[in-house]
């Protein structure tokens, strides 16, 4: 069964859409049956560039991915959420709609914030360093986050094991 995984940023164009390409990147080089998903509370409506630039440097494809908002995840058409993720302290801070999981499941709700790597100075090269950094350092957590066997834990034991990862 498919673990999906919503990761959730206020305007997902940056955050939020390098978690969901390194997530189902990571998931995908494991042979994890792991769908990561990104939505914002106030969706952009568009990707920001140098999100794009960096997953395509570590050799994701970015082409089916676009800013969306987080009610697309709360009808009877979305996937059954297992974990959803606040990728910046905004979207942490407003109020969720409600998101199904399996059979009247909800899902395990977590914070991991990263600073906006769209505010980094230094002009471009400021920028591509600043999300080159966080996409590396979702990474590292992303990765922790496959190596739990998720599978055969309680959903107390796996809030306890993201929020421990988020605080790592």
């Amino acid at each position: 069964m498919t673990l999906h995984v919503l990761i959730l940023c206020t305007h997902n164009s940056a955050r939020s859409v390098l978690a969901e390409g390194m997530l189902n990147h990571l998931a995908q080089q494991r042979g994890l049956d792991v769908k990561a998903h990104s939505a914002g509370s106030a969706p952009s409506g568009r990707l920001n560039p140098f999100a794009l630039e960096a997953l395509s440097a570590a050799g994701i494809d970015t082409q089916a991915y676009r800013s969306k908002s987080w009610d697309e995840f709360t009808g009877p058409d979305a996937p059954p959420l297992s974990v959803v993720i606040t990728v910046c302290d905004s979207a942490a801070a407003e109020t969720c709609p409600v998101f199904f999981g399996g059979v009247g499941q909800q899902p395990v709700k977590v914070h991991w914030g990263y600073p906006d790597p769209s505010n980094a100075e230094g002009g471009d090269e400021g920028k591509r360093r600043a999300f080159e950094l966080t996409r590396q350092a979702i990474g590292y957590r992303l990765l922790q986050l496959l190596a739990l066997p998720l599978g055969q834990m309680q959903r107390d034991e796996i809030q306890a094991a993201l929020t421990a990862i988020g605080q790592s």
